[in-house]
């Protein structure tokens, strides 16, 4: 009865005043992921392209041709990197609005939904990525600090500064200048974003790729978070690299458009044709609307396509692109057919066929323009798709008959990726049969989770050797986790086909005990286990084998990447024993730390695993002594651990199984594009490129010697 007069007490304060009104930009701050997706790294990047998405509308609409992004030292230490986005368009308008009674740019950069995105007759952007109009407020309600720069030639500099979305004080004008042109500088707020180290790398390859999008843009990117603050003023100049500063920076400009972007995708595939197909038209309502494509294949099994709409990356696709994969379908079976390029007898290509191996790009733009949410991953404006089909379709099927070398080659690219698709699907029905997709028939080498737990609960240990996966057993919970124990290096999947994949016991046996299935019968709701971890052996043919898991699983299995379902285990690199007491260290940083500053590595004898001190324990090392509680003299000895199979059962679970204490490393790709490339090079054929990816990279490896 307690219970129920509580809940007629709450129930009788649930008014009007209950009702909680967000004002201004509140709303953005207490739900960021409605606006940006994430406040994890993503989110933080997000930030980036909002404004950076204002400067390239700019230029978009033939207003700008120059734009600047730098990252900027902390004002002071503890804080955020600043970012700085430069343009040089027509300057945010600066005068009174109409509606709001203060300046246009104060209303911008406060106020959601409002922006040049909505009139074009009134000088607004006739083509715009921006949807909502509330990219600048956006990124000014989730930083500490934004300073608004507008330069006005003829006129003089307009400046503004706002604290989490909320001005200082009003727009003033500081001075004289002889550019036009915009410049926006921000430092995000750490109690909104854990994490706020951004990646230069990740923001050279997404600027790269807009430089590509727009024709005759040049960008520039500047890395100067690592010089002294004072020495990158950036209220004093217009363009930071007029500092001409000491700092990683990279510029880009394209005239080729997306003929430069295939070009570049392809840098380490070795082409089927030699004329990549382009095509660049209106086909909207107004002049402004086009759809741009270009496209090439290349010797591979995977296919890459780059959808953006309005030159927003569509991660998800849309409208755009199934446009574009019905059309290429049909284009190709119809010229096939006609030309006689297949036998009456073979079927017709479908979807998969004709995706194996393109590299496509697509852009479109449109004047009204419907994305799924704020962060535009996917197109919904269902004209774009009849835009597509109709420019696509008809430029496609006259370069297939003016370039007849090239269509045949592509035809028999697609004829191969036919015949090889019905072998795969032959050789994986008679693989695994409905009984092994249901678990009926596990791997033998399978060590199982015992006592009826469920998959959310469950976890499965890939370890290398029997050796390894005898130890694990032993030292596991039978209860939640399985282990199951591959038998030295499994195949490079990077170039093999469904049916000699399936053909190798070692990944037959991963695919049954994971019990997804594979290839088109995959389905996640089948997984066995939550947690797939990999648990190789600290050493370079560990890194090899982990290398060769990751492959297979981004290749095959990249939903359960997606869903956070693979990790990586942390096995220590050092036994530490100082006096009695045991410590285990996963890094040489980490060693040293517990052994302390004071005590001479060198003096120190390390025992590589499996070997035995000439002396006992107690006299185990003469030479390293420190002092420890009570003044006490500790004898030292460091144990160096080459493989998971040369611990015994105690000590793997105590340092690598157990959940309360173990070290895990979800697996995610932050960039998808960027993966796919890194795999090719260093699983491919490609033997130049990935020589001078190595040599690169040398430096960051940490060798095993």
């Amino acid at each position: 009865m307690a219970k129920d007069t509580d809940k007629k007490k709450k129930a009788s304060t649930y008014s009007a005043e209950s009702i909680t009104v967000l004002e201004g930009l509140d709303p953005v701050r207490k739900r960021p992921g409605m606006y940006i997706g994430t406040t994890g790294p993503d989110g933080l990047h997000h930030l980036i392209w909002e404004i950076f998405d204002n400067s390239r509308d700019e230029a978009m609409g033939g207003f700008a041709n120059d734009i600047e992004v730098a990252l900027l030292p902390p004002l002071k230490e503890g804080s955020p990197a600043r970012i700085r986005v430069v343009d040089n368009g027509r300057g945010i308008p600066v005068g009174i609005h109409s509606k709001t009674k203060v300046s246009a740019l104060e209303t911008i950069m406060t106020t959601l939904h409002a922006g040049g995105k909505f009139g074009a007759e009134d000088g607004g952007y006739k083509v715009s990525g921006g949807l909502h109009g509330v990219g600048a407020s956006v990124v000014n309600a989730l930083s500490t600090y934004v300073r608004a720069e507008v330069h006005k030639e003829g006129d003089g500099i307009y400046f503004q500064e706002y604290a989490q979305g909320k001005k200082k004080a009003s727009v003033k004008k500081i001075g004289k200048t002889q550019k036009n042109g915009t410049i926006i500088t921000f430092e995000p707020d750490t109690s909104i974003f854990p994490d706020t180290n951004f990646s230069f790398e990740k923001v050279v390859n997404h600027l790269r790729q807009q430089a590509y999008l727009v024709k005759g843009l040049r960008i520039t990117v500047i890395d100067a978070r690592e010089l002294p603050a004072k020495s990158v003023p950036d209220t004093e100049v217009f363009h930071i690299r007029e500092l001409d500063l000491e700092a990683p920076s990279m510029s880009f400009y394209f005239e080729g458009g997306l003929m430069s972007l295939v070009r570049f995708e392809n840098a380490l595939q070795k082409p089927v044709h030699k004329n990549i197909f382009y095509v660049e038209k209106a086909a909207g309502q107004n002049s402004y609307e086009t759809v741009e494509i270009a496209l090439q294949y290349v010797d591979d099994i995977s296919s890459r396509i780059l959808p953006f709409a309005n030159n927003i990356y569509t991660a998800e696709g849309g409208t755009h692109v199934t446009g574009f994969k019905t059309t290429l379908t049909r284009t190709l079976n119809t010229y096939a057919r006609k030309n006689n390029l297949v036998s009456e007898k073979e079927d017709n290509f479908t979807g998969d066929d004709v995706l194996e191996g393109l590299t496509a790009v697509i852009s479109i733009k449109l004047a009204e323009i419907q994305f799924e949410g704020q962060t535009k991953a996917k197109l919904g404006s269902m004209e774009a798709q009849g835009m597509v089909t109709t420019v696509f379709g008809d430029a496609f099927s006259m370069f297939l008959e003016e370039n007849p070398d090239d269509a045949k080659a592509m035809i028999q690219k697609v004829v191969l990726a036919l015949r090889a698709r019905k072998a795969a699907k032959a050789a994986k029905d008679s693989i695994l049969r409905k009984g092994a997709l249901e678990g009926m028939t596990l791997p033998g080498k399978l060590a199982d989770c015992q006592g009826g737990t469920s998959a959310e609960d469950a976890e499965v240990f890939i370890v290398e050797g029997d050796s390894a996966g005898g130890t694990a057993k032993m030292g596991r919970d039978r209860r939640t986790q399985a282990i199951l124990p591959l038998r030295g290096k499994i195949l490079n999947i990077e170039r093999a086909r469904l049916d000699r994949m399936l053909a190798s016991e070692q990944i037959k046996n991963l695919v049954v005990a994971l019990g997804t299935a594979i290839g088109d019968t995959f389905d996640i709701t089948k997984l066995r286990y939550h947690k797939i971890i990999l648990a190789t052996d600290a050493d370079v043919d560990g890194a090899h084998i982990r290398t060769l898991l990751l492959t297979l699983l981004y290749r095959y299995f990249r939903p359960l990447i997606d869903a956070g379902h693979v990790y990586i285990a942390q096995p220590p690199l050092y036994k530490i024993k100082m006096g009695k007491e045991i410590h285990y260290a996963y890094s040489d940083e980490q060693r040293d730390r517990i052994v302390g500053k004071d005590v001479k590595l060198e003096d120190i004898v390390e025992v590589e695993s499996g070997e035995e001190s000439e002396t006992s324990n107690d006299e185990q090392i003469d030479e390293a002594e420190v002092k420890g509680k009570g003044g006490k003299t500790l004898k030292i000895s460091i144990q160096r651990y080459k493989g998971l199979g040369e611990m015994n059962a105690e000590e793997l679970w105590e340092t690598t199984m157990d959940p309360k204490k173990r070290i895990l490393k979800q697996v995610n790709i932050d960039d998808a594009r960027e993966a796919d490339k890194v795999f090719d090079i260093l699983m491919g054929t490609d033997v130049p490129s990935r020589k001078s990816f190595i040599q690169s990279n040398a430096k960051k490896a940490t060798l095993d010697i």
